[in-house]
Formats: structure tokens, C-alpha cells, sequence
């Protein structure tokens, strides 16, 4: 994975567990994992409002200024700097002054929400530690996967952020080949989304596309999905969307069509530097983006990263999968970590009782 450079950062953000800061050719010995901060009788209280759940936010979270103050907390410093050795750039002046142009790039926005996410993390363990003792589970939006994975000691922070910034370049790249984009849509009870995708590309074919690309490629929370493909499809579907039953759509800042066909050449790439990661199996339970299951062990891993870049990130299943409980059953403290609340919006919209006990985590801080 490129030169050597040495250092390890000890962050909280994988339960306690020693991480490695090289940048390496291929797979090398892990490092010595420490203990977990929860014990497992912490983990196994019988209330669940005593447990805590933590959400990783994707890209399209970022915003220039994230990260403002959070150097003080201890081994952020480290995590941005053993950040600019394995990117080759200042990520941390990127996050903290922009061009937001640049933040934008799928290749640097990526990385970006990634590093400030588990910053975050280490902002809650100092301000909340009970937080991080008593997590129980861990779900993440896309790229936010790779943070959840961290956290829970399924991937060391330097693997994870080599293998973001692979996935990142490669995703950008897939993104230049065809003009492509994403589509938040909100639709009334009756609108049939795959209805509308079909006509849509019917309506590319008639432009002369072959093999049109148009499809969900986010639940986000009843009749709330992102439609992505071609952007003659997008097109379509914004000047018919009141045939279509669409309330609202609204165009996402993003390069590509991603979790569709179009990100096939993307999922090389990934599945080779996946080969060279040392995965474990989490430490507590994070769930897969592409069927709201729960990872099971090291290939499913492997396998369930690359596929999600060519499949709906079913985030409305992962969240009824995460806080489905019996009647009168209490939920857990939730914290989104990482830039942006959307995740704590569309938790309002899937679970309002679940929404209650959600706090967000500030990726800003008072400078001291």
C-alpha cells in the first residue's frame, strides 16, 4: 500500500484497540488489539436505555469548518496526521478551510467525513465515556461503513483509510465515464419508484443510450428514496415527477451515480485492497448497508463492502433492523457521529419513539 512511515495512533475508536499508522505493500501482522473499554456483562444490561447506538454519517455530509477544535481531544491529533502521510495531502486544513470545491471531490470528501467521524468519536469517549462503554451496535451510511467497521475493531484506522481513499479514486474515476448523478426524491404514498425508473429509461433508450442506468439507490425512510443513473434519466424524472407522484426532488451535489451498475469498474479496485486489510469480526454489531444484516465475520465483510458499491444502501431496513424491540420496550441513546444530522432526521421519519434518544455529536468544537 505505497511507503512506509512509522507511528501508531491508540484511539478509542476501536474499542480501545492499538492501530496501526503504515501505509504497506501488502498484508503485514496486525497489531496487538486492547481490551475492549465495555465488558461483556456492561453489554448485557437489562435496560436498554443503558445501551448506546452509534450512526456514521456518509458523503454529501461534509462541510468546510469540520473538525474546527477538535485537535484537543486526545489521538485526533494523530488521526489527521498519520491522515496526511497516507493521503499525501493536508487533509485537516481541507476539513478546516476548504476550497469547499475541493472537500466536494469524491476523493477528498470521502476520506474527509471518514477521519472526522471517528474524531467525533473521540470527542464523545471524552465528553460522554459511558457512551462508548455501553455501544452495542454501529451502522454506517455508505463510506461511513468503513468508520462503523473501525469502531467496532473490525479494521484497523490506517487499513481503512487506505482502502477508503482506493474506493474514493475509484469511484471517482467510474464517475467520468458517463454523465451520471443522484436524485433525492420524496414521493406521495402511491408513487411506484421503480415504475418511474423503468419509464425513465425507456425515455433514454429513445435518446439512443443503450443499456440505460436508472434505479433506488437509497431507502432512506417511507416514500423518501435517491434515485441515481444517467442523467438524462434524472432529467426526465424531475420534469415528470408530478406525473410521477414525486412532491419533491432535488438534485445531490455529487459526481456519479453510486450503488448502481454504473460504479461496476469501481469494485476492483476495492476488492484487491480488501484482499490486503486484515479484517476481523466486529466487536459488537454493525450492519451491512446492502441487506441490513448484521456482518458476520471477515469474508462477509469483504464481500458485502464491494457489493454495496453496486447496490441500494438500504438504510431504512437497517434502521427497522436496529431498533425493532417489543411493545413497551425501551430504546437505546442514540449518537450520529460525523458531520450533518441527516441521519438523525431520517431516524425521526423511521422510528419517531427510537428519535427521542438521539443526540448528535458536533464535529466542531470551542477552540481552548
Amino acid at each position: 500500500m505505497a511507503a512506509v512511515f512509522r507511528g501508531k495512533v491508540r484511539t478509542v475508536a476501536s474499542w480501545s484497540r492499538r492501530l496501526s499508522t503504515q501505509q504497506h505493500s501488502g498484508p503485514q501482522e496486525s497489531p496487538t488489539g486492547g481490551e475492549l473499554l465495555a465488558t461483556r456483562g456492561r453489554r448485557q444490561r437489562k435496560d436498554p436505555s443503558d445501551r448506546s447506538v452509534l450512526l456514521f454519517p456518509g458523503q454529501g455530509s461534509q462541510f468546510v469548518g469540520m473538525g474546527r477544535g477538535l485537535t484537543k481531544y486526545p489521538n485526533v491529533k494523530e488521526m489527521f496526521s498519520a491522515a496526511e502521510n497516507i493521503l499525501g495531502y493536508d487533509l485537516l486544513s481541507l476539513c478546516l478551510k476548504g476550497p469547499e470545491k475541493e472537500l466536494q471531490k469524491t476523493v477528498h470528501c470521502q476520506p474527509a467525513v471518514f477521519v472526522t467521524s471517528l474524531a467525533a468519536v473521540e470527542k464523545l469517549h471524552h465528553e460522554n465515556p459511558k457512551a462508548i462503554e455501553t455501544c452495542v451496535a454501529a451502522a454506517g451510511f455508505s463510506v461511513g461503513e468503513f468508520a462503523a467497521l473501525v469502531f467496532a475493531g473490525a479494521m484497523d484506522f490506517s487499513e481503512a483509510l487506505y482502502a477508503v481513499k482506493v474506493r474514493a479514486e475509484a469511484m471517482q474515476k467510474a464517475s467520468e465515464l458517463t454523465p451520471s448523478g443522484m436524485l433525492s426524491v420524496v414521493g406521495r404514498p402511491q408513487a411506484q419508484y421503480k415504475y418511474a425508473c423503468l419509464q425513465a429509461k425507456e425515455h433514454c433508450k429513445s435518446l439512443g443510450i443503450e443499456q440505460p442506468i436508472c434505479s433506488v439507490a437509497n431507502y432512506l425512510f417511507p416514500d423518501g428514496r435517491v434515485i441515481a443513473g444517467h442523467q438524462q434519466a434524472l432529467d426526465f424524472l424531475q420534469q415528470n415527477s408530478r406525473t410521477l407522484q414525486f412532491m419533491r426532488t432535488k438534485p445531490l451535489p455529487v459526481s456519479g451515480a453510486f450503488h448502481t451498475e454504473l460504479m461496476a469498474s469501481a469494485t476492483e479496485p476495492l476488492r484487491e485492497v480488501l484482499r490486503q486489510v486484515e479484517l476481523r469480526r466486529p466487536e459488537i454489531s454493525v450492519y451491512s448497508n446492502v441487506d441490513g444484516k448484521r456482518y458476520m465475520n471477515e469474508s462477509h465483510i469483504r464481500r458485502q463492502l464491494v457489493r454495496q458499491l453496486v447496490s441500494p444502501v438500504k438504510w431504512e431496513q437497517t434502521l427497522h433492523e436496529i431498533y425493532e424491540r417489543t411493545q413497551g420496550e425501551r430504546f437505546p441513546q442514540t449518537y450520529e457521529v460525523g458531520p450533518g444530522k441527516q441521519l438523525g432526521a431520517t431516524l425521526q421519519k423511521c422510528n419517531r419513539k427510537a428519535s427521542q434518544s438521539y443526540s448528535h455529536v458536533d464535529v466542531t468544537a470551542n477552540e481552548e
